[in-house]
């Protein structure tokens, strides 16, 4: 019973962060911001949020920075939205598998796009 209630934590924990990256931070260092997961430890009291970023390496050190940075902002105005006793200590971490899909995909065009030059068009017998 325990870990579907911190399973739905980690959900609505989700939801409302991504609402508040959206709607209410103003910081333009976080820029295209996805919130991929959010891992709630057992006790309920730290929250381990997975993001993801467009943008290059520096971009996300940025992000990164402005996140933390706003990390006090963003536990209160979940403590406003959330009902639950504790609101998480909260840390942002990097998630690299949009980045590694999207790497993937282009691998995969690209032999797709070699294979159809390799073949050519095909004489009918």
């Amino acid at each position: 019973m325990a870990g579907y209630r911190v399973a739905r934590m980690a959900e609505d924990i989700k939801r409302e962060l991504a609402r508040l990256l959206r709607d209410e931070m103003k910081d333009p260092r976080i820029g295209f911001t996805s919130i991929t997961a959010v891992e709630v430890s057992k006790d309920s009291r730290h929250a381990k949020v997975f993001v993801s970023f467009l943008g290059d390496e520096e971009a996300r050190q940025n992000a990164l920075a402005a996140l933390k940075q706003a990390t006090g902002f963003l536990r209160s105005e979940l403590s406003k939205t959330l009902r639950i006793r504790y609101i998480p200590e909260i840390v942002f971490t990097f998630d690299p598998s949009i980045e590694r899909g999207t790497r993937i995909a282009q691998l995969l065009n690209q032999v797709e796009s070699k294979e159809k030059r390799e073949d050519g068009p095909h004489e009918s017998r």
